[in-house]
């Protein structure tokens, strides 16, 4: 299990890494915006998720996410589904669910109610 970012204090952004069944989980925690990515984006990385093509991404401590995240998430699909993988968001928020909708990402991401309906649709 991998931790990046700096949970102390307000605006900060923390990503744990696991796996499980073969599918690299990232459970985020706090607002995704433009101060506060760089976790995310890291965790997200190709070169990190290394030979594991599978992500889900847990949403379901996420309150806010701008289009920081938005573009982030973009980056990582597209690099997954080049290796034949693929990312799901699990557990999205309704504030953050609304603006997936707005910029129909979530056409482009399969979104799932919870962690476990994602790792097993």
């Amino acid at each position: 299990m991998a931790d990046s970012g700096n949970p102390q204090g307000p605006g900060r952004l923390t990503v744990v890494s696991t796996s499980i069944d073969g599918i690299q989980v990232l459970t985020v925690v706090g607002d995704i915006d433009h101060d506060t990515a760089g976790p995310l984006r890291q965790a997200l990385d190709p070169s990190r998720l290394g030979s594991v093509p599978h992500a889900v991404v847990d949403l379901s401590r996420v309150p806010f996410m701008d289009s920081t995240g938005i573009n982030i998430l973009i980056t990582a699909r597209q690099a997954l589904t080049q290796t034949g993988g693929w990312l799901r968001l699990a557990g999205v928020q309704d504030t953050v669910m609304r603006t997936l909708r707005l910029v129909q990402l979530d056409t482009v991401i399969d979104c799932y109610p919870t962690l476990r309906q994602a790792l097993h649709p």
